[in-house]
């Protein structure tokens, strides 16, 4: 159940130069995932936010993991006439076990309400399709994920939160190697809009 997790690789002298190029893997795997998402004539009308990690809570944990997961990252949503947004997205962030993990990837997601009052009011729901990486997942090497998304907020600033189903935590991390009662991830984020921060 947990065979993904039993590879590590060998602290030698290769070590720096392995992170290295796994380190160059992802950022090619990350451009690859966004120029094939979206089109590029799409990517001129939209708007950026910038991103401020994050809280989480671990459900029925009986282990003391990290919970206050601070880091920051850049959210760019692409121009829609719809209620379907696409979404590009990268990020870094203190994980469960204080260590830096980094994900980028792209997210479509549906607007469930909007209203003109308060700034635009909105709440989007959808999925988020990403590649991670996370020093308890062999060694930093980077792996593909997909978890739903709920975005509450409006047009300066809102709040986004992804959810770990159990199935998700045991698959993607080695949480419930460590505390097997966990039964879910809840993790936030604060984002504010860039259009509002710059001139």
């Amino acid at each position: 159940m947990y065979r993904h997790f039993a590879w590590l690789p060998k602290r030698g002298t290769n070590f720096a130069l392995d992170n290295c190029m796994q380190s160059l893997k992802l950022k090619f795997l990350c451009l690859i995932v966004l120029l094939t998402a979206f089109p590029m004539s799409s990517a001129m009308a939209g708007k950026f936010n910038a991103i401020v990690n994050g809280k989480s809570h671990h459900f029925n944990s009986t282990y003391d993991w990290n919970e206050n997961n601070f880091g920051a990252g850049l959210e760019y949503e692409f121009h829609s006439e719809s209620k379907w947004k696409k979404i590009a997205m990268i990020n870094g962030f203190r994980d469960s076990n204080n260590k830096m993990s980094y994900m980028a990837g792209v997210g479509l997601h549906r607007e469930l309400i909007y209203s003109e009052r308060f700034s635009g009011f909105y709440i989007l729901a959808g999925i988020n399709v990403f590649i991670m990486t996370r020093e308890d997942v062999q060694s930093n090497r980077p792996f593909p994920g997909l978890l739903p998304s709920l975005t509450i907020g409006n047009q300066s600033m809102g709040l986004n939160f992804t959810y770990l189903p159990k199935a998700a935590v045991q698959s993607m991390t080695n949480v419930r190697m460590m505390d097997p009662t966990i039964s879910g991830i809840l993790f936030m984020q604060f984002k504010v809009s860039l259009d509002k921060l710059l001139p």
